[in-house]
C-alpha cells in the first residue's frame, strides 16, 4: 500500500447539512484519504457559531468566524457582535470568509466593503489569518488590503484568477489557496494550472470549499467532502514536477503556520 500524503483542508464548509448530518463519516473518509486537520469556515453569525461548536467537539478541526460577502445583506444588527465574540473563542484560526464580490448582486459593493473593512481590522488586532472570498474583484481587494499599511497575514481562498492577480496578493503578504476547479479537465484551466506550478512554495495552499466544487474525477458529485483534496493535491503536485507526498508535505506546513495549528492537534484515524 503506497503511503498516504499527510494533508490540511484549509476551507471546508463543515455546518452545511448535507456535510452536518453524516459527519462522522465526512472524517473518518477524510482520514483515511491522509487529512489530518481542516478548518471549518463560517459564512454567517450563526454558521460560523456552529463552526465554533464544532472545533471545540473534535480533534483536527478548527473554526474560521465571519460573514461571506453575499451574506452580508441579511446580518443582523448584533450579528457583527457575535462575530467579533466568537473571534476570541478558543479554537478559533482565522477572520473569514469575508471579502468582495461583483459577480453575484446580494449585498450593495459599498456594504461588502464596510464589512470587509471591519474583517480586515479584527483579523489584525487579533493576529488571526483572513480568509478572503474574490470573484471578479481583484483590484478592490488589493486596493482594500493594501491601505492596511502592512503585509497582510491571510490567504485568497479558491483562487481562480490571473498570474498577474496572484503576484499581486502574493506581495501584500497572502497565501494562495486552490480548490476542485484546478482539476477540472477543460483546456482553458491550463492558465490557472500554470499559476499554481509558479507559487512559492511557502506561500501555496489546498483547499475543498466543501461542500461545493468537487474536482474530477467526482466533478458533479455533490456533496463534495474534505476527502477530496487529495485530487487537488494530486493535481497540483503533477504541474508542479513533485510526489503527492512532497506536495502535502509543503502545503501542510503553510497550513499550520499560516493558522497555528498545533501539529499533535489531528483526526482521530
Amino acid at each position: 500500500m503506497p503511503t498516504r500524503p499527510t494533508l490540511v483542508d484549509t476551507h471546508a464548509h463543515l455546518v452545511e447539512k448535507v456535510l452536518l448530518d453524516r459527519i462522522d463519516e465526512v472524517f473518518s473518509a477524510a482520514a483515511e484519504a491522509g487529512v489530518r486537520q481542516i478548518v471549518a469556515v463560517g459564512t454567517t453569525a450563526e454558521d460560523s457559531a456552529a463552526c465554533v461548536e464544532l472545533a471545540q467537539a473534535r480533534a483536527g478541526v478548527f473554526a474560521a468566524v465571519g460573514i461571506q460577502p453575499n451574506h452580508v445583506a441579511e446580518a443582523g444588527e448584533g450579528d457583527w457582535g457575535s462575530i467579533v465574540d466568537l473571534s476570541k473563542r478558543e479554537r478559533v484560526v482565522a477572520i473569514g470568509e469575508t471579502g468582495l464580490d461583483r459577480y453575484w448582486d446580494r449585498t450593495p459593493f459599498e456594504q461588502q466593503q464596510t464589512y470587509f473593512g471591519e474583517h480586515i481590522a479584527l483579523a489584525d488586532s487579533l493576529g488571526l489569518a483572513l480568509i478572503i472570498h474574490c470573484r471578479d474583484c481583484e483590484g478592490d481587494i488589493v486596493e482594500q488590503l493594501a491601505a492596511l499599511g502592512r503585509p497582510v497575514r491571510g490567504v485568497l481562498h479558491s483562487f481562480t484568477g490571473r498570474g498577474e492577480d496572484a503576484e499581486a496578493f502574493l506581495a501584500l503578504g497572502l497565501h494562495i489557496s486552490f480548490a476542485g476547479m484546478i482539476t477540472f479537465t477543460k483546456k482553458d484551466l491550463d492558465a490557472l494550472r500554470e499559476v499554481a506550478r509558479i507559487i512559492p512554495e511557502d506561500r501555496l495552499l489546498i483547499e475543498t470549499d466543501s461542500p461545493y466544487l468537487s474536482p474530477h474525477p467526482l466533478r458533479g458529485r455533490f456533496p463534495n467532502e474534505p476527502a477530496r483534496v487529495v485530487h487537488t493535491a494530486a493535481t497540483i503536485a503533477g504541474v508542479r514536477g513533485c510526489t503527492l507526498g512532497e506536495l502535502g508535505e509543503l502545503t501542510t506546513r503553510n497550513a499550520r503556520w499560516l493558522f497555528g495549528l498545533d501539529t499533535g492537534d489531528v483526526l482521530p484515524c
